[in-house]
């Protein structure tokens, strides 16, 4: 019995050497459109797959492998002896190597665009044959993936055949493949924040040496559909990016996104240890290093505007695991890959998730990001803030975002000038950040106060306004307090909780 490989595929990487060795070993090749007209003019004697099926490609070329033919001849088992004797009533000559890669929908999907254009980019056919090969996978080999053509060549050569454990792996890589790309199509075209069935599209990018511990295995994943922050960043200088220091840069790029004005985050165990703006990112490195010069060796620090010469002879003189910043001056990159083991990461677009995913035991909790930063604001006590106290309660309310829970932020003059969090009660982080917040004028707090006693700790070492949501039972002790005290406090009704 003659054997045949169907060869359908966009990307053309590596084919024709493929094709050229089956041909060697007597397998006839079966080619679509494209891919049919390079093997021919590549030397490869292919055959047409309208000759196959008796009928020509027709609607634009979305119909050419969707037929009896082809599919017969993938699915038929060969050990059957009823579908052996039907394929060749029906003059249907089995199919042994399926060879096909997808039109590129994951790429096109995140490209400017229109929907009518995107949608021609999603692939039927292809699909089709795959999913057909890999469930008859013990008779067919399958392959979906440019990077698994050396194995199945070498293991011809070395064996005769393609064995049992590699063709079953080859078939879970299709479903695999396909699951991400049938999940990448839903998200394109369903408008439901949360549909009936969750389905992620995401694709490897690299082996993490290992987790948050060193027992622990990790890899990181990026979206096949979004670009994302984490998905499109440049690694200018030093070791790849731990799991730790995904997790930290994430939140310290996150960070510093959220202001206009130039700013920089110095961040510790996916905390921020130190925050400020200033009149540029130098200016704002000095006043974060200031608050806390021990925690900020071994962090993280985020800018916001470009690093130059200036900035990067600081940054230097400490111990630090990576810089993050939109743009770096040559001088820049120079001083800092003094440092050859420093991370020097290039961020080449804005945080773009809309929701977060946490994995609990036995399934995943979704949830809408944390965007809703408001500006606006009841002011509840007889004492007004002034504007300044006003400028600096926002500025500490989009820093407290970043801090766990219990978080507590005290500033002035656009400084986080102490930052408590990651407590189990209110009062801990309050008097931990007002510690070391010398000349604090202002506080914000992610959540309510259910007691009065932060206002009461607050007056203490000066505190002269407060931001917090609201939303207490006792909402009106912590005001009886603040008029007592002569503070300004002001609600804004949104929670910041970061668990």
């Amino acid at each position: 019995m003659k054997s045949r490989a169907l060869i359908s595929v966009f990307n053309k990487n590596g084919i024709l050497p493929l094709a050229k060795f089956l041909e060697s070993k007597g397998v006839e090749i079966v080619s679509t459109g494209g891919t049919f007209k390079y093997l021919k003019e590549n030397g490869v004697n292919v055959i047409d797959v309208t000759n196959v099926t008796n009928f020509p490609e027709m609607l634009d070329g979305r119909v050419k492998t969707l037929h009896p033919n082809i599919h017969g001849g993938i699915l038929s088992i060969r050990s059957n002896k009823e579908h052996m004797e039907t394929i060749s009533k029906h003059n249907i000559v089995p199919i042994d190597y399926v060879i096909v890669n997808l039109y590129p929908f994951f790429e096109k999907v995140k490209e400017n665009l229109t929907f009518e254009e995107k949608i021609e980019f999603i692939d039927i056919g292809g699909p089709s044959m795959l999913r057909a090969a890999a469930k008859n996978f013990q008779d067919v080999v399958v392959i979906s993936d440019v990077n698994d053509y050396d194995q199945v060549i070498n293991e011809i050569n070395t064996n005769g055949s393609v064995s049992l454990k590699t063709k079953k792996n080859l078939a879970g890589k299709v479903f695999n493949l396909t699951a991400a790309y049938d999940a990448a199509i839903s998200n394109f075209l369903l408008d439901e924040e949360y549909p009936e069935y969750l389905t992620i599209s995401y694709q490897k990018k690299q082996n993490l040496r290992y987790g948050e511990n060193p027992h622990q295995s990790a890899c990181f994943y990026g979206s096949t559909t979004r670009k994302g922050a984490m998905n499109s960043f440049d690694v200018l200088n030093g070791k790849e990016l731990s799991f730790n220091n995904f997790k930290d840069v994430d939140i310290a790029w996150k960070a510093v996104s959220d202001f206009t004005e130039p700013a920089c985050c110095a961040l510790k165990h996916n905390t921020p240890c130190g925050f400020a703006i200033g009149e540029d990112c130098y200016d704002a490195y000095i006043k974060a290093y200031n608050v806390d010069k021990m925690s900020i060796f071994g962090g993280i620090v985020s800018f916001n505007r470009t690093v130059d010469a200036k900035i990067a002879n600081e940054l230097v003189k400490i111990f630090l695991e990576v810089i993050a910043a939109p743009e770096y001056t040559q001088e820049a990159l120079d001083i800092l890959k003094t440092k050859k083991n420093l991370r020097v990461i290039k961020f080449n677009s804005k945080p773009t998730n809309t929701h977060g995913i946490v994995s609990v035991d036995g399934g995943i909790m979704i949830q809408s990001e944390d965007v809703n930063q408001k500006e606006e604001f009841n002011i509840v006590t007889d004492v007004k803030p002034t504007q300044q106290q006003i400028k600096d309660m926002l500025f500490a309310q989009k820093v407290v975002k970043y801090v766990k829970s219990n978080a507590i932020v005290v500033a002035n003059n656009g400084v986080a000038v102490g930052i408590g969090g990651g407590q189990v009660n209110r009062v801990w982080p309050t008097e931990g950040a007002l510690k070391r917040g010398v000349g604090a004028t202002v506080l914000a707090s992610d959540a309510f106060f259910p007691f009065r006693d932060v206002v009461d700790i607050a007056a203490k070492y000066g505190i002269k306004a407060i931001i917090q949501p609201s939303g207490s039972i006792r909402d009106q002790e912590s005001i009886d307090a603040c008029n007592e005290h002569k503070i300004a406090m002001v609600f804004t009704g949104v929670r910041h909780f970061k668990h």
